[in-house]
């Protein structure tokens, strides 16, 4: 079954749905529950007696935490809770939360206070955990200075946060910190989804900020609806096409990567590379210069820079191409001619600089695949790179309708997005391949998926997957993070795919 990622809306509507299907705070205690047995499970490896703090909000989050308090106080926990308002809840979940934890005698402490009663030298309260309750996915403004002086003292009391649903200040659709300062939200080590995942923590800042992130449907059996997928390693295993043991190399088909201008020809390079390694069949270089392959990448071909691409089933089209006239031309012809495309880098910059180009790509009857990074994402929407970042999945949709593309938007928790609003994030990749270079491997690695009969949303999704998870085999021997060549990414995708009968679906 697909993993489903949610945004607000359809959350909203799955949620009440979910509700209706229940007595009056059933859902609610069920979520107190499964916050206790989370809670209890981590306290369980502190020193025996320490307090489990609840920092509690004014809706339904703040009422998950008040049930889970309840719980952990009737298991013998010692709880204490923190409260961002006095007023009382106008959510009726929430209210009645509260009003249980009012009638059995316990305190509720403004939160205001918390940092300073953390903070005191010996204090008894000095805390271990901390119940992330204050806000979920409705948050709309940036995190007012009581709650941003609650998350600076957890964090300098180095206690274990588990926040539930989604880590205060964090926007649960995009990503983004409320707000827009990336210092306003929590900070999380572990994060309980309820109900169903969210987007906000699989992509931009959601990553850091989240934690461990665990799903926990509450024993809603419905399953949510379809919005976005989880670029997992059980979804790349079933994009996975077995070779045929009656097949040769004209089987895998034939991949032609145009680029390498002056300067630049090792872009090209790894780009076939990438495609000969993810199992093309025959791969050319077409480079305005000669490149010497004898040496270096002896099962390379190469062709003329202007030789016609129509005889291949894949070009990759931008890799060190240059903004040079005669690489715009070029980057125009290919665009008509070839029969499944890949455009990165340069060939980007270009259509994003001229509307002809623009409309030769969006006219274009093969498979497209684009993959900017945030800024080139961001030349051709007319936009700012923060904008792209402040909602990357909306950023990637509108990119992929208006270009009639697949679009694969780089960064953390990379976004594939189709033209019929089609998306998903994966789950695989780190900052070791924040270096130049990477990125080519991947337009390879892509366009090496297409020779082989991948349509351009399985090649996108499967190529973005294989090169996080080759980058993230790397980084075993290297936990860092620093330092990977992309020369030696090719050389990792190999042993990348996953077990085809792998039990177990590692993120």
């Amino acid at each position: 079954m697909s993993h489903a990622l949610l945004r607000t809306g359809p959350l909203r509507r799955f949620e009440a749905e979910a509700l209706a299907a229940c007595p009056p705070g059933a859902l609610m205690d069920r979520a107190g529950q499964a916050v206790a047995s989370a809670a209890a499970r981590i306290a369980r490896q502190h020193p025996r007696g320490a307090t489990i703090h609840l920092l509690v909000g004014p809706g339904n989050n703040g009422g998950d935490a008040l049930i889970a308090g309840l719980t952990l106080h009737d298991r013998g926990f010692p709880v204490r809770a923190w409260l961002l308002s006095p007023a009382a809840p106008s959510a009726s979940d929430a209210l009645r939360a509260r009003q249980r934890w009012q009638t059995r005698g316990l305190p509720l402490h403004p939160l205001a206070d918390f940092p300073a009663a953390v903070r005191a030298p010996g204090s008894r309260h000095a805390p271990a955990l901390v119940i992330d309750g204050l806000f979920g996915i409705g948050l709309t403004r940036a995190l007012d200075p009581s709650a941003r002086a609650a998350a600076r003292a957890v964090a300098a009391a180095g206690a274990f946060l588990l926040s539930i649903d989604i880590p205060s200040g964090l926007d649960a659709d995009t990503g983004a910190v409320v707000g827009g300062d990336p210092g306003g939200a929590f900070r999380a080590d572990l994060t309980l989804s309820l109900l169903a995942d969210k987007p906000g923590l699989r992509t931009g800042h959601g990553p850091a900020l989240a934690g461990e992130v665990r799903v926990d449907p509450l024993g809603v059996l419905t399953a949510p609806p379809a919005d976005g997928q989880l670029l997992d390693q059980a979804m790349a295993r079933g994009l996975m096409r077995p070779r045929s043991p009656v097949s040769h190399k004209g089987s895998f088909g034939a991949v032609v990567v145009i680029g390498g201008g002056h300067g630049l020809q090792g872009a090209a390079v790894l780009a076939a590379t990438a495609a000969q390694a993810i199992g093309a069949g025959k791969v050319w270089l077409a480079c305005p210069e000669p490149v010497p392959l004898a040496g270096t990448a002896p099962q390379l071909m190469s062709r003329s820079f202007d030789a016609p691409a129509d005889d291949v089933e894949t070009v990759v089209i931008g890799c060190g191409l240059g903004m040079s006239e005669a690489a715009a031309r070029r980057l125009g012809s290919a665009l008509g001619e070839a029969r499944a495309c890949v455009v990165d880098a340069d060939a980007l910059n270009r259509i994003a600089a001229d509307p002809a180009l623009a409309q030769r790509l969006r006219a274009r009857p093969g498979p497209t695949v684009l993959t900017p990074h945030p800024l080139e994402a961001a030349r051709l929407l007319g936009a700012e790179t923060a904008e792209v970042q402040s909602d990357r999945v909306g950023a990637a949709l509108r990119l992929a309708g208006r270009h009639r593309a697949v679009v694969l938007l780089k960064g953390a928790g990379t976004i594939i997005a189709s033209p019929c609003g089609r998306w998903a994030i994966n789950t695989t990749g780190s900052p070791a391949l924040a270096t130049g270079g990477t990125g080519d491997v991947l337009a390879g690695l892509i366009g090496g998926l297409l020779a082989q009969s991948y349509p351009a949303w399985e090649a996108a999704c499967l190529g973005a997957w294989l090169h996080g998870r080759a980058a993230d085999l790397w980084r075993l021997d290297h936990p860092h993070g620093a330092g990977l060549n992309p020369a030696r990414l090719p050389g990792l995708l190999p042993g990348a795919w996953p077990a085809t009968e792998d039990p177990h679906d590692a993120h």
